[in-house]
């Protein structure tokens, strides 16, 4: 792992306006599948557990200045595997305060299985 874990809270205001601003946000669920067939995700996100994302980096943009916004159900996995993203040397990770619930609740739209794109 190499430098000083960094990384920014986000709300959904403010990633949603991220999502309109730069069309090359990578999006991470790190849900469990079944999670995001029962509850919804944001729109364009790829599902990688937390669990699985150390042996999935290949997946991640290999940029590490890409910009990552990482979300989960209430923002509490998010924020670790931010933390992890950040240690690996990516530069712009992004954690969606309050996941999907609070996205939710601040009105944003959901996707459901058909729209999540599947990893490897």
């Amino acid at each position: 792992m190499t430098g000083k874990a960094r990384f920014t809270d986000i709300s959904p205001e403010r990633l949603a306006a991220l999502l309109q601003d730069d069309a090359s946000l990578f999006i991470l669920d790190v849900r469990e599948p079944f999670e995001l067939a029962a509850f919804g995700a944001v729109p364009g996100v790829m599902n990688i557990p937390l669990k699985q994302l150390p042996g999935r980096l290949e997946e991640l943009p290999r940029d590490p200045s890409s910009a990552i916004a990482v979300v989960c159900q209430t923002g509490n996995r998010s924020v670790d595997a931010a933390r992890y993203l950040s240690k690996m040397g990516f530069t712009q990770v992004y954690n969606l305060a309050g996941g999907t619930f609070a996205w939710s609740i601040a009105g944003q739209p959901l996707q459901h299985a058909q729209g999540v794109r599947k990893a490897k």
